[in-house]
């Protein structure tokens, strides 16, 4: 295919992926706003006073860009796991994958379906943030680069689930019993310097730990980890999903019946 057919190809997937989630926004727009709202509510308000500060910051202030980029990782990954799964079930994704349009242009299309859906609740989730705190910006382009790396890095990690997934069932073991864990212990909610210095070694074995404070850093200045660090880490694992994504679907096993 030509360099024009291609991005006609990748920009058809992308409209559709984009009109798939906007079509449902009751289910996937509104949910997860409602959602951190009582996160606001309950640690920015209720609890947030009784923690006191946090690594300097008001626990509120603390805790919002944790929680918009924990809506970022879960709306990109459900977004691509979804979509993917349901068109590999329906059976359309094999008659992609014999179209002449490439490999990677089929994976970028869905990437980025994810990507804009996990960048829309996460600017939902900031809109909704300002009712509760005034946000800080120390550094924009750290905030703008580090969104944009996870929400592809999750995107990626969901369409793999999605290629190994035999059922519904399947699609919901990772966000479940992985990346629900791996969130939660990410340090959204607490800064690494609280734990014992073992409990701190392996919280930096957590991927979203760098994620999360170099996004924080961008907010409030602070960060647990070196933010250099966070971008070559997510940087590397963005790579090493992309090749392993696209061998999977060059190999289209578990995708062609």
């Amino acid at each position: 295919m030509k360099a024009r057919q291609q991005w006609v190809a990748f920009v058809t997937i992308l409209t559709r992926e984009v009109r798939r989630f906007t079509r449902i926004w009751l289910q996937t727009l509104l949910p997860p706003a409602i959602t951190i709202v009582l996160y606001f509510v309950i640690f920015g308000t209720l609890i947030g006073p009784r923690i006191g500060a946090m690594a300097g910051h008001t626990y509120i202030d603390f805790v919002v860009p944790g929680l918009i980029m924990m809506s970022v990782i879960t709306n990109s990954y459900s977004n691509v796991v979804s979509s993917f799964y349901g068109n590999k079930f329906q059976g359309s994704i094999e008659e992609i994958l014999v179209s002449p349009v490439p490999n990677y242009v089929i994976l970028l299309g869905f990437v980025f379906g994810g990507v804009a859906r996990g960048i829309a609740v996460g600017a939902i989730v900031t809109l909704l943030s300002l009712l509760f705190t005034s946000l800080q910006l120390h550094h924009l382009a750290v905030i703008l680069g580090m969104v944009l790396l996870t929400a592809i890095l999750f995107s990626i990690a969901g369409l793999i689930n999605a290629i190994f997934a035999e059922s519904f069932d399947d699609i919901s073991i990772i966000p479940t019993f992985v990346l629900t864990p791996l969130t939660y212990l990410g340090g959204v909610f607490y800064s690494i310097d609280m734990l014992p210095e073992f409990w701190q070694a392996v919280s930096r074995a957590n991927p979203i730990l760098y994620m999360v404070n170099a996004f924080r850093y961008g907010f409030l200045g602070t960060s647990d980890i070196p933010v250099s660090g966070a971008f070559l880490m997510v940087s590397a694992f963005i790579v090493l999903s992309y090749v392993y994504a696209l061998h999977l679907l060059a190999r289209g096993r578990r995708l062609r019946r």
